[in-house]
């Protein structure tokens, strides 16, 4: 399977400022607005930029948002399947990462987990399928 980054994430202090700095100040589409969470366009062939209040993410990752739990910023990976999510979690911890929370289903009715790699970047892996 070839790795195929679909989402940067970035936890803000600010949901409102940082929307306003990349929409309007950098002239980024909008493409999903809620009262936690704002995605972003890049570009035609680029990942999205999510925007994720610094709290909510942490938790979304199941980990502290204070100290070198949260740190800042998390990439997406978006596999057609629940199977794939798995693969993609097994691959990342044979490969010297850790699962940080593992892969179950999700509220909004998809699937995903959190692992990080060897230095501690989180990794989401989620899929919408049912």
């Amino acid at each position: 399977m070839t790795l195929q980054v679909n989402a940067i994430m970035l936890g803000v202090k600010d949901l409102a400022r940082a929307k306003k700095f990349y929409a309007e100040g950098l002239g980024c589409e909008i493409d999903k607005d809620t009262r936690h969470f704002v995605s972003l366009r890049l570009g035609a062939g680029f990942p999205q930029l999510a925007l994720y209040e610094w709290e909510a993410a942490a938790q979304d990752a199941g980990v502290s948002p204070e100290g070198s739990g949260f740190r800042g910023a998390s990439f997406h990976i978006h596999p057609d399947s629940r199977e794939a999510v798995d693969e993609i979690m097994r691959g990342a911890v044979a490969a010297g990462g850790s699962v940080v929370k593992e892969a179950a289903p999700a509220q909004w009715g998809g699937y995903f987990g959190y692992f990080s790699d060897p230095d501690g970047y989180l990794w989401k892996v989620a899929t919408y399928a049912a």
